[in-house]
């Protein structure tokens, strides 16, 4: 077993019942008091009275670390939580482990109060390749002869929740609800796109989490519901964490996702593609134009309010909410406004429109791709 002594650990965060620590790939929760652990842990998983330490770690890079992947595949699940533990000195069977490809340098924490029930949040996370909507298609299969993969993923949520305060077992079951749904609040706040549909993502396909609550105490709470301010504190923790990782991780901070590739690149507006697809729209010069201009177009605060509309508009259909009858209208609306916001022309929306309406495009793609060359080629056009 490793010395754990000689590892010049940072203190992230010091509570009456637990501290935080980090050292290089390694985030490590030390529970100074017996604790119920609900976990996703391989080991010591599932709800337990027994852990002491709660790790999460960077297991592996997030692209191309096919040698990593396959040491950890080829050891298996069992054999390298032992191989964790006995790296940090830790006893492998009071121990849970969660594994990522996250930087533990970005882990986020959040704490938050109510009286005197106190949470904390430290999560790391990663979205850009492994991004989810629950129900999207799946590439892997439990068989009678193990886990058949369909492709390798990288992009994980991974979250430690510290409690101060007991809980019942049915709070505690409730606990992750609340704090699945304040994570997917933080990626919604985002517009983060699921990689494996036109959805809006959820969260990824390999989030884990460990939670923990002093297993003895007077008047153990009962609710995690959010009509409950236990249930508040400990979503807006989840979710403030979960938003700051993303934010150091991922560059996903709130006025980056204003661009029109974050907005639509879903229904298939994408940086790498769209001058190649626009290059028939327009003349080389405007092209190489808009291209050198590319950031301060594209990223425009009223073409990104208009490129997020008609993704809004794009989601609706696709749900039910709008008539198929009236989706080619509705879309040329609102690339109406794109041009009109791209050519910096507000006034001349009807002609847009019509314009628009009148091209021939029936797909919504072409439909927002010939309104970016429109509204480029009439911001310079002398009237």
């Amino acid at each position: 077993m490793a010395n754990n002594d000689a590892m010049p650990w940072e203190t992230l965060l010091t509570l009456p019942a637990s501290v935080v620590r980090r050292y290089g790939r390694f985030v490590v929760a030390d529970l100074k008091e017996p604790c119920l652990v609900l976990s996703t842990s391989a080991r010591n998983g599932g709800q337990v009275g027994h852990v002491l330490h709660i790790v999460n770690h960077q297991s592996c890079e997030g692209a191309g670390h096919i040698e990593r992947a396959r040491f950890i595949t080829d050891r298996g699940q069992e054999a390298y939580h032992d191989g964790v533990c006995d790296e940090l000195g830790l006893p492998s069977d009071a121990t849970v482990v969660m594994g990522t490809a996250a930087n533990m340098q970005y882990a986020a924490l959040s704490t938050r109060q109510d009286d005197d029930v106190m949470v904390a949040a430290v999560v790391t996370a990663g979205v850009q390749t492994n991004a989810t909507c629950a129900g999207d298609p799946a590439g892997w299969r439990e068989t009678s002869n193990g886990t058949a993969q369909a492709a390798a993923v990288a992009g994980t949520v991974n979250t430690i929740l510290l409690v101060n305060r007991p809980l019942t077992p049915a709070a505690l079951a409730r606990t992750v609800v609340t704090m699945t749904e304040a994570k997917s609040a933080a990626l919604q706040r985002l517009a983060v796109p699921s990689c494996y549909s036109s959805d809006l993502a959820t969260g990824t396909g390999t989030d884990q989490f460990c939670i923990a609550a002093p297993s003895r105490g007077d008047r153990p709470l009962t609710s995690a519901s959010p009509h409950m301010k236990f249930g508040e504190i400990l979503a807006l923790a989840v979710r403030e964490a979960t938003a700051e990782a993303l934010r150091w991780q991922n560059g996903l901070e709130a006025s980056y996702t204003r661009g029109i590739f974050h907005a639509l690149g879903r229904y298939g507006i994408k940086e790498p593609t769209i001058f190649d697809e626009l290059g028939d729209r327009m003349p080389a010069s405007e092209l190489e134009l808009l291209r050198r201009n590319a950031k301060a177009v594209f990223y425009e605060p009223l073409v990104g309010a208009a490129a997020h509309a008609t993704a809004a508009v794009l989601d609706r259909v696709r749900h039910g909410t709008l008539p198929e009858s009236v989706a080619r209208d509705a879309v040329v609306q609102q690339a109406a406004t794109l041009a009109a916001s791209v050519s910096a022309q507000p006034d001349r929306w009807v002609e847009f429109r019509t314009q628009l309406h009148t091209s021939g495009a029936s797909d919504p793609k072409a439909l927002i791709l010939d309104a970016l060359a429109l509204g480029w080629r009439e911001k310079w056009r002398r009237r």
